[in-house]
C-alpha cells in the first residue's frame, strides 16, 4: 500500500507587487536607523540575492482560509473524489486568518475547520486540523498523512498549505519584500502499487539554539508601538542553518527509500531565497560526489515570493499542470518535496511519480 498524489491544486493573488513598488517605503535598520544606502540600492541588492522580481498579495475579501479552499477544491477537482470521503482535512498554517488592515491573528475555530465547513462537508469522520510549522508546514501535513495511511486509518486525506504573509509585514523593514500570499493543496490517497507514491521521508527540528532565528517583534521605525509585532528574523543565520542542515536531511531521506542519486529528476525545495536554494541543491548533489543537473531544481520565487507553508505545493502544481517553462514530469520519476522554517525545522519527502 502506497501514499499516491492523486490531485493537486493552488491559488495564486492576483494583486501584484513589484519591487520598484517599495521604492518610497522607509526602511530602518533592526537599530531604529535608517540605511545610508538608497531604497534603489537596497531592492537592486535584494533581487540579486533573493531572485524575487515581484510577488502576490491576496485581496482585502480574501483571508488564509478562503484562499486555502480554493487550492482545495482545484485539488479534489483535480483527484476527481468525493469530498464526503476525506478521512483528514491537514492545514499547514502560521498565522492564522488576518483581516487586512488589522495583525490579530484569528484561529478560532482552525483554518482547516473553516475549509470543510467551506467544503460543505458534513461526514464527522473527515478530520480537520491545523498543523503550525513554519514553512516546512504543508510537506510536514504530507508525512502525517502518509502515516495514516500506512496505519490503515486513513484512505483519503487532504494536504493544504496557506498563508497570507503580507498581513504581517513590517513595512518599514527591508525584508517585507520577500513575503508574499498564497495557497497549494493535494489530496493524498492509499493505493495498492509499486509504480508510485511516497518512498521515504526525513524531519527534524532544531532548538537547542535555533528557536527564534524567526520571531514576532516591533516594527524597525523609531518609537514603534512595542505591542504591535511583525515577522522578524535573523536572515544571515537561517542562511547558514539552511546550508548546513537541509542538504542532509534530504540525503536522510534519499538515503532511506534505497534510490540513487543519479535517479532524482526534480528537487521542490521551499522558495525561500533563489541564491540559499541554488546553495543547498550544489550542497545535496555534492554529498554524493556528484553536480546538480540543469533543470533539477523548479523556482517561482522570482515571480511569486516567499508564501510560506504555500510554496512547495503551488510550485509542485504547477509543474503538474505545465505552467512552468523547461519543466515536466514523467510517470516514473523520481522527486524530493523539501523544506526549511520557523522552529527551526526542517524536512524532506522521496516520491516517486
Amino acid at each position: 500500500m502506497k501514499s499516491v498524489i492523486t490531485g493537486t491544486g493552488s491559488y495564486i493573488p492576483t494583486i501584484i507587487k513589484k519591487n520598484i513598488d517599495f521604492s518610497n517605503e522607509r526602511f530602518y535598520c533592526d537599530k531604529n536607523k535608517p540605511f545610508e544606502a538608497s531604497n534603489e540600492e537596497i531592492i537592486e541588492k535584494f533581487k540579486a540575492i533573493t531572485g524575487i522580481e515581484e510577488r502576490r498579495y491576496a485581496t482585502a475579501d480574501q483571508d488564509s482560509s478562503t484562499i486555502a479552499t480554493i487550492a482545495a477544491e482545484r485539488a479534489i477537482k483535480d483527484a476527481n473524489i468525493d469530498p464526503e470521503e476525506l478521512d483528514y482535512i491537514i492545514l499547514g498554517q502560521n498565522f492564522g486568518d488576518i483581516k487586512k488592515g488589522t495583525i490579530q491573528t484569528d484561529i478560532l475555530p482552525s483554518l482547516a475547520s473553516r475549509v470543510k465547513h467551506n467544503l460543505k462537508i458534513k461526514n464527522p469522520n473527515c478530520i480537520a486540523y491545523d498543523i503550525i510549522f513554519g514553512c516546512p508546514g504543508w510537506v510536514q501535513g504530507v508525512i502525517q498523512a502518509d502515516l495514516y495511511i500506512k496505519a490503515g486509518a486513513a484512505k483519503k486525506c487532504l494536504i493544504i498549505g496557506s498563508e497570507t504573509l503580507s498581513r504581517v509585514l513590517d513595512m518599514h523593514d527591508r525584508d517585507s519584500m520577500i513575503y508574499s500570499d498564497g495557497a497549494g493543496a493535494c489530496i493524498l490517497e492509499a493505493k495498492e502499487t509499486t509504480d508510485s507514491g511516497i518512498l521515504s521521508h526525513a524531519a527534524q527540528t532544531f532548538t537547542y539554539e535555533e528557536a527564534n532565528y524567526l520571531f514576532m517583534g516591533q516594527s524597525n521605525i523609531p518609537l514603534a508601538d512595542p505591542k504591535v509585532r511583525y515577522i522578524k528574523m535573523f536572515g544571515r543565520k537561517i542562511y547558514e542553518f539552511a546550508l548546513n542542515n537541509v542538504p542532509l536531511a534530504m540525503k536522510a531521506a534519499l538515503d532511506k527509500s534505497g534510490i540513487p542519486i543519479s535517479e532524482v529528476k526534480k528537487v521542490f525545495i521551499h522558495q525561500a531565497n533563489e541564491k540559499m536554494d541554488e546553495a543547498i541543491i550544489k550542497r545535496f548533489f555534492r554529498l554524493y560526489k556528484a553536480q546538480a543537473p540543469e533543470h533539477v531544481m523548479p523556482m517561482s520565487i522570482h515571480k511569486l515570493g516567499n508564501s510560506s507553508v504555500a510554496t512547495v505545493p503551488t510550485l509542485l502544481d504547477l509543474v503538474i499542470k505545465g505552467e512552468l517553462e523547461d519543466q515536466t514530469l514523467s510517470k516514473g520519476d523520481v522527486i524530493i518535496l523539501a523544506s526549511v522554517g520557523a522552529g527551526m525545522n526542517i524536512n524532506a519527502i522521496v516520491y516517486r511519480y
